[in-house]
C-alpha cells in the first residue's frame, strides 16, 4: 500500500524542496509546508469548511439527479427504439461537446445560485450515465431474455430481472466518469459565476495574491476527489461482486 502512493510522496518531498532551494519560484509554487500551514489557517477560519459544504452539496445534487435521470434514459432508449430513435443524435452531438461550454446557459437561465451550478452537473453528468447504461443495457445476453420470455415474464419484469442486472457494470463505469467530472464541472463554474464554493474560494485567492491558501483549496479538491473515487471503487465492487 505505501509504494502504491511512494510516487505521491516523492512529488511532495520535491514540491517542498524545489520552493525552498529556489529551484522553483515560490510565486509560482509555494512550499507544500506553507500551503499546509495556509490550509489549518483556512479550516480554524471557517472558510474552507463553508464553502466546501456549499461546493459539495452542489456536486452531490446534480450527480444524483445526473445518475437518476441518465440510467433511466440509457436503459430506456437501449430497450424501445423509438426512444433511441428520437433522442439518440442528441445524446452522440453533445457528448463531445465541451461541458464547460454550458456554463453562460445555466448562469443566462438561473443566475449565480445553486441552480445553475446543479443544472450544470446535471447536464455534464448525465451523458457518460447515460451513454454507460445503453451500452450496458444493449449488451444484454439474448438467451437470458429469451429465457425470461419463454417462462411468461412480462416486459417490464424483463427489464428489472435481466436488462437492469446485465447493464450495472457499463452503467457503473459511467457513473465513475460523471463522478469524476462533476468535481470538474462544480470548480469550473464556481470559479466563473459563483459568490460561494471551493471554485470562488480559488478564484478570490489567487486574485489577492495569496498563493499559499489558493494552492490549499485546490490540494483540498485534488484529495476530495481522489478519496470520492476510493470509495465509489469500493463500493462498485461490492455491487459487482456476484458476477465473480
Amino acid at each position: 500500500m505505501i509504494l502504491r502512493y511512494l510516487p505521491l510522496l516523492l512529488l511532495a518531498l520535491a514540491w517542498e524542496i524545489g520552493a525552498r532551494t529556489g529551484l522553483i519560484s515560490t510565486l509560482a509554487l509555494p512550499p507544500l509546508s506553507a500551503v499546509l500551514a495556509a490550509w489549518v489557517d483556512l479550516v480554524r477560519d471557517g472558510e474552507l469548511i463553508t464553502n466546501g459544504a456549499a461546493s459539495l452539496w452542489r456536486a452531490a445534487a446534480g450527480l444524483l439527479l445526473a445518475i437518476g435521470i441518465g440510467g433511466v434514459l440509457g436503459i430506456v432508449m437501449a430497450w424501445w427504439r423509438p426512444v433511441n430513435v428520437l433522442l439518440g443524435p442528441l445524446v452522440e452531438m453533445f457528448y463531445p461537446m465541451p461541458k464547460s461550454a454550458l456554463i453562460p446557459v445555466t448562469v443566462l437561465w438561473l443566475g449565480f445560485g445553486n441552480g445553475s451550478k446543479i443544472l450544470l452537473i446535471l447536464l455534464g453528468c448525465m451523458l457518460p450515465v447515460t451513454i454507460g447504461a445503453f451500452n450496458g443495457a444493449r449488451s444484454s445476453e439474448q438467451a437470458l431474455v429469451w429465457s425470461a420470455r419463454s417462462m411468461g415474464a412480462s416486459r417490464l419484469r424483463m427489464l428489472w430481472d435481466v436488462v437492469v442486472p446485465s447493464a450495472l457494470p457499463e452503467l457503473l463505469n459511467g457513473i465513475r466518469t460523471a463522478l469524476a467530472l462533476s468535481f470538474i464541472l462544480l470548480v469550473s463554474s464556481e470559479l466563473i459565476a459563483a459568490q460561494q464554493g471551493f471554485g470562488y474560494l480559488i478564484g478570490f485567492l489567487g486574485a489577492s495574491g495569496t498563493y499559499d491558501a489558493m494552492f490549499a483549496v485546490v490540494l483540498t479538491v485534488a484529495l476530495l476527489g481522489f478519496i470520492a473515487d476510493r470509495i465509489y471503487l469500493l463500493v462498485m465492487h461490492r455491487m459487482l461482486r456476484w458476477q465473480a
